[in-house]
C-alpha cells in the first residue's frame, strides 16, 4: 500500500520525470547502431567466423562484392576500376585486364569474368560486411557506376535491407498504434482511454528503444518487432488497472482511494502475468545464435518496462484526466457472456474431440514447417530491390549462385594447391577456383606478376583463393558442395579455412536447429514452473500449457498447409513469444476457475462463471495483439518482419479461441484431477457432469 499511496501522492511529479526521461530516451534511440547483418550473430568460435576474422586482420579485406558491368567496352570498365579503386574502403578491385593481358590468360579464368555484352569484376572492402563505412560504400559504387551495373554480396544485402527499413518503419509502427486504438476503441468502455494508454506505453517503448544505448547495438529484427510487440504485449496491463480503477470508483467517495487500491490489485496481479511473458522473452537469450539473446534481452526489458509505466505513469494519467476519462465512456462492445459461456459448457465434450482431433494434423504441419524453413536472407526482400536484380544477373549470365573463399597455410607448395585446386573443380557445381595457382600456368610465368597482384592472393600467412558456385546459399546442394569442399581442403591444410556466405550459412542452419529444441525446453520448461508456483497446482501447469501448445502447432502448422515458406527465426522466436504472450490467457481463467472452486461452488458453475467473467478480457487482450501486428503484416516488404508479425497476429487469435472454447472443457474433464493435485482445492463429489 505504501507504494500505491506514494504513486498517488506524487503523481504530477512522476509524469515531469517521465516527460524529462523522454529526452535521453530519444537521444539513446537515435544513437543506437541497428545491426542488419544476419551472419554476425553466429558464435565467435566457429571457424566461418574464425576466417572471416583472419581475412581482415591479414589481407585487410572484410566485405566482398561481385559487380557486373553491362555493354561497357574494355576501356571504358578500366576507366571505371579506377573510379572505384577510389572509393573510400574499397581494398582492391580485380578484373581480368589487371597488370595480365588477357591473352595470357587460362580461356576459362577469361570466360570466368565475361560474357559477349558483360563484364564482371570482385571487389574486396577494408571494412567488415555490415559496417556503416562499407554500405556507404556500395551506394557510392551504385552511384559511379550507374544503371549499367549490379552490385551483389551481402553488403549491398544489408544496404538494401537497412534503407528498406528506415522507409518502412515509421510507417508500421504508426498502423501498430492505430490498429490498436480502434481495437481499444471498440473493446473498450471510453472514448479518450486508448489515448491515455497509448501515451504511457509510448513512453515505455521510447524508454525501451532508448536503454538499447547500453547493448552497443541491436537487429534489425529487434528494432522493427519490438515498439509493435511492446504495445501489444504492455497493453493488457494498462487495461487490468483501469478495470480495476473504475471498480474501485464504486466503492470509493474520493477518486485517489480508489486508484491506491486499484495499483495494489494491478501489482499483484500484473506481476505474476509480466512474469511467463518476461521468462518466453528470456528463453530467447538460451539461443547460440545471439539474435535471439538481443530479441529477448529487449523485449523482457520492454515487458518489465511496460508494468514500471502500468503501474505509475498510467495511475497518474488516469487521476490528472479523470473527469474528461469519465464524461466520455460508454457502453463495451462485448456484451454479458453468461449465455455463450452456458452453451460451450453444455457440449464440452465436443470441444474434447475437436481437441483430440486438431493435434495429429497440427503436429506434423508444425514439424513439415521447421522443416521448410528458409535461410537465404536475399529472399525476404522485394523482387525489384537492386540486391536481388544482381543476383540473378550473376546467377543468369555467370551461372554463378554463391562465392566460397579458401584460406590455405601460405607455407603450403604450389603444387600441392594446384593439385588441391584441381580435386575442387571436380565437385558438383563449382565452376572455377581462382589463385596465384589458377593464374599461373605455362602462359604466365610468376616473374611477369607484379608483387601488388600477389599481395592480393597471399600474405605471410595464408594464400586466399575464391570459389565460384553454381548452387544457391542455403540449398542442400550448396551444403553438401561445402562439406566436399572442407574434405579436401583438410587433406592438405588442416588449418584451412572455408568462408563465405554459403558456408556461414551453414553453420547458421546448424546452430538454429539446435538452439530451437533448446529454446523451446527451456521456455515450456520455465512457463511450466511458474505457473505452477502462481497457481499452487502440480496439473493445471500440463493443462494450460497443452492448450497453448496446440494453439502454437496449429498456428506454425498452417503454413505447411497453405504452401508457405517462413524465414528461419519465425518458429523458434514465435513459439516463445506466442506461449509467453498468451498463456495469461489461460491464467485468468484458470485462476477465476480455482477461486469459484474454492468458494464451494460446483464444477459447471465454477468453470461458466470463469468462462463468462474472462472472455471480454480474453478479447480485448487478443484483439490488442492482433491489432498492433496485423497491420505490418500487411504493409511490410520485408518478409522476415512481415511473417513474423502475421504469426504473431494469427497466433493471438488461435491461443484466443482456444482458451475460450478447449480450456474449459479441460476443466471440467480433469476437474477431479486439479481438485486433488492443487493446493487449498477441496476435493468435492460432483452432482452434475
Amino acid at each position: 500500500m505504501r507504494f500505491s499511496k506514494a504513486v498517488v501522492k506524487h503523481r504530477v511529479l512522476i509524469l515531469i520525470l517521465a516527460v524529462l526521461l523522454m529526452i535521453p530516451s530519444a537521444l539513446g534511440t537515435i544513437a543506437t547502431r541497428v545491426n542488419y547483418d544476419m551472419l554476425d550473430y553466429l558464435p565467435e568460435d566457429m571457424d566461418t567466423v574464425k576466417g572471416q576474422n583472419e581475412l581482415l586482420e591479414d589481407f585487410g579485406k572484410g566485405a566482398f562484392s561481385l559487380i557486373i558491368v553491362e555493354d561497357m567496352p574494355d576501356k571504358d570498365v578500366a576507366k571505371l576500376v579506377e573510379k572505384l579503386k577510389a572509393v573510400d574502403h574499397v581494398e582492391t578491385v580485380l578484373w581480368h585486364n589487371i597488370s595480365v593481358p588477357k591473352e595470357l590468360l587460362p580461356d576459362a579464368l577469361y570466360d570466368e569474368f565475361n560474357t559477349d555484352n558483360a563484364t564482371m569484376m570482385a571487389v574486396f572492402f577494408d571494412s567488415a560486411t555490415s559496417a556503416d563505412i562499407t554500405m556507404d560504400a556500395i551506394r557510392e559504387i551504385r552511384s559511379i557506376a550507374g544503371k549499367q551495373c549490379f552490385v551483389s554480396g551481402m553488403s549491398a544485402l544489408v544496404t538494401d535491407l537497412k534503407d528498406l527499413c528506415e522507409q518502412e518503419e515509421p510507417i508500421y509502427v504508426g498502423l501498430a498504434v492505430l490498429l490498436a486504438c480502434i481495437a481499444m476503441l471498440l473493446f473498450l468502455d471510453g472514448w479518450l482511454v486508448p489515448f491515455v494508454f497509448l501515451v504511457s506505453i509510448g513512453m515505455m517503448i521510447l524508454m525501451n528503444l532508448g536503454s538499447n544505448y547500453f547493448l552497443g547495438e541491436i537487429s534489425y529484427i529487434t528494432k522493427a518487432l519490438s515498439a509493435v510487440l511492446q504495445l501489444a504485449v504492455t497493453m493488457d496491463y494498462s487495461i487490468f488497472l483501469w478495470h480495476s480503477y473504475n471498480e474501485q470508483r464504486k466503492k470509493y467517495s474520493d477518486n485517489k482511494d480508489a486508484m491506491v487500491v486499484a495499483i495494489q490489485q494491478t501489482l499483484t496481479s500484473v506481476v505474476g502475468s509480466s512474469i511467463t511473458t518476461v521468462a518466453g522473452f528470456a528463453a530467447l537469450c538460451f539461443m547460440t545464435f545471439t539474435l535471439g539473446r538481443d530479441l529477448g534481452i529487449v523485449m523482457a526489458k520492454g515487458v518489465i518496462l511496460g508494468v514500471i509505466g502500468c503501474v505509475t505513469v498510467l495511475p497518474a494519467l488516469i487521476l490528472v484526466f479523470d473527469k474528461p476519462l469519465q464524461k466520455t465512456k460508454h457502453r463495451s462492445l462485448i456484451p454479458d457472456m453468461t449465455k455463450f459461456a452456458k452453451g460451450v459448457t453444455k457440449v464440452f465434450p465436443i470441444f474434447l474431440i475437436i481437441f483430440a482431433l486438431l493435434i495429429a494434423p497440427a503436429l506434423y504441419g508444425y514439424n513439415k514447417t521447421n522443416d521448410e524453413v528458409y535461410y537465404d536472407m536475399g529472399e525476404c526482400l522485394p523482387k525489384d530491390m537492386e540486391y536481388v536484380i544482381a543476383n540473378s544477373k550473376l546467377s543468369d549470365d555467370f551461372h554463378i549462385a554463391s562465392t566460397h573463399m579458401i584460406l590455405i597455410d601460405s607455407g603450403i607448395p604450389s603444387k600441392s594447391v594446384q593439385s588441391m585446386i584441381g580435386e575442387m573443380e571436380q565437385v558438383d557445381g563449382v565452376k572455377y577456383v581462382l589463385g596465384l595457382e589458377s593464374v599461373l600456368g605455362s602462359r604466365v610465368p610468376e616473374e611477369i606478376l607484379p608483387e601488388s597482384i600477389k599481395e592480393i592472393l597471399e600474405s605471410d600467412k595464408w594464400k586466399l583463393l575464391m570459389i565460384n558456385s553454381e548452387y544457391k546459399v542455403a540449398s542442400d546442394d550448396v551444403n553438401d558442395q561445402i562439406d566436399s569442399l572442407n574434405t579436401i581442403l583438410k587433406k592438405y591444410d588442416e588449418t584451412g579455412m572455408l568462408i563465405g556466405e554459403a558456408p556461414c550459412m551453414k553453420d547458421m542452419i546448424e546452430t538454429t536447429n539446435h538452439d530451437f529444441q533448446v529454446v523451446n525446453a527451456v521456455s515450456i520448461i520455465a512457463i511450466f514452473i511458474i505457473i505452477a508456483l502462481v497457481e499452487k497446482s502440480f496439473s493445471l501447469p500440463f493443462i494450460l500449457i497443452s492448450v497453448i501448445e496446440l494453439a502454437i502447432f496449429i498456428n506454425l502448422g498452417l503454413p505447411h498447409y497453405l504452401g508457405q515458406s517462413l524465414p528461419f527465426i519465425a518458429p523458434i522466436c514465435i513459439s516463445t513469444i506466442q506461449l509467453g504472450a498468451t498463456v495469461d490467457y489461460a491464467i485468468l481463467m484458470t485462476t477465476r476457475y480455482k477461486s469459484e472452486r474454492i468458494s464451494g461452488n460446483d464444477k459447471r458453475h465454477s468453470v461458466l462463471t470463469a468462462l463468462a467473467a474472462s472472455i471480454p478480457s480474453i478479447i480485448v487482450s487478443g484483439m490488442g495483439l492482433f491489432a498492433a501486428t496485423f497491420g505490418v503484416t500487411v504493409y511490410s516488404d520485408i518478409d522476415i518482419i512481415s511473417s513474423m508479425c502475421m504469426l504473431m497476429a494469427r497466433g493471438a487469435i488461435v491461443s484466443m479461441l482456444c482458451v475460450i472454447f478447449i480450456l474449459p472443457s479441460l476443466l471440467m474433464l480433469c476437474d477431479k484431477l486439479i481438485c486433488a493435485t492443487t493446493f487449498g482445492m477441496k476435493k468435492k463429489r460432483e452432482t452434475s457432469v
